[in-house]
């Protein structure tokens, strides 16, 4: 593959990963709008380990504390500040993989890869989440999250499997209508894509093993790298900005893509 093909899905993969904006739906898009080809399964688990590689360097202060709890968790003791994160991160991952499981024996994972989707759900839950940003309130951080709280956000994230919806756009939006502040919320959403990252990249990781050659494993492993570099910044520039900016600008830029998508799938 091309190393600019490479660099776009990989730049585009890893900026849009963690911010508001829907990964998925601007990679549906690229084929569309510059006539590339699809860039494959290799491609997009390299991406996203590259992501994953970023969220889990970010936070790994967190990261560390949960995986020193799963021992307890294992066990069942969750007296501990890792084991009670585990948990709670086990608990909002179960809703996507099941409704991803679904739509992937169904089918409609792929009838749902379409521009006038795409544009609905980037218009409708940008939308959304300007309402519960400007709705919700503060007094709640990350260290408030329970397990009642952390089903909620699973249930929520499961919604983002419907392409354009956003994972960190819909879980953000969930934290904040629960109280969640922009900052905590924003942070729950980032944990929780460590564990759904890798329950997709394991669902599909066979697949990719099977079929990848020396010439894939070189452009994943390239790709892998440059989503690394694009996310992590993505992602320390937003975490920074949330202290003092609000959603706002990510959903300007939503409703205006939505706007166009939804012109172009309609004329």
């Amino acid at each position: 593959m091309p190393l600019l093909h490479l660099f776009l899905v990989a730049v585009i993969q890893g900026i849009t990963e963690f911010l508001p904006v829907s990964s998925s739906g601007h990679l549906i898009l690229l084929p569309n709008v510059t006539g590339l080809a699809d860039q494959g399964q290799v491609i997009d688990v390299a991406v996203h380990l590259g992501t994953l590689g970023a969220v889990i360097l970010y936070f790994w202060r967190d990261v560390r504390l949960a995986l020193s709890g799963l021992p307890g968790l294992v066990t069942g003791r969750l007296e501990s500040p890792g084991a009670r994160l585990a948990f709670l991160l086990m608990i909002a991952t179960i809703p996507v993989v099941i409704v991803g499981a679904i739509l992937a024996a169904t089918g409609l994972d792929d009838a749902l890869r379409r521009i006038d989707v795409i544009g609905w759900t980037m218009l409708v839950f940008g939308v959304l989440l300007y309402w519960a940003d400007q709705r919700g309130g503060t007094a709640l951080q990350d260290r408030d999250w329970n397990s009642r709280h952390a089903w909620i956000f699973g249930l929520w994230q499961a919604v983002a499997l419907i392409p354009g919806t956003s994972r960190s756009g819909i879980t953000i939006t969930a934290g904040r209508l629960l109280g969640y502040d922009r900052h905590g919320a924003a942070k729950i959403a980032m944990l929780m894509s460590i564990p759904t990252i890798l329950a997709s990249g394991a669902l599909k990781g066979a697949e990719v093993v099977a079929t990848a050659d020396i010439q894939a494993a070189r452009d994943g492993a390239i790709a892998a790298g440059f989503a690394f570099v694009s996310a992590l910044l993505a992602l320390a520039i937003m975490m920074r900005l949330l202290r003092s900016v609000s959603f706002t600008p990510y959903v300007i830029y939503r409703v205006l893509l939505g706007v166009i998508l939804l012109w172009i799938a309609y004329t």
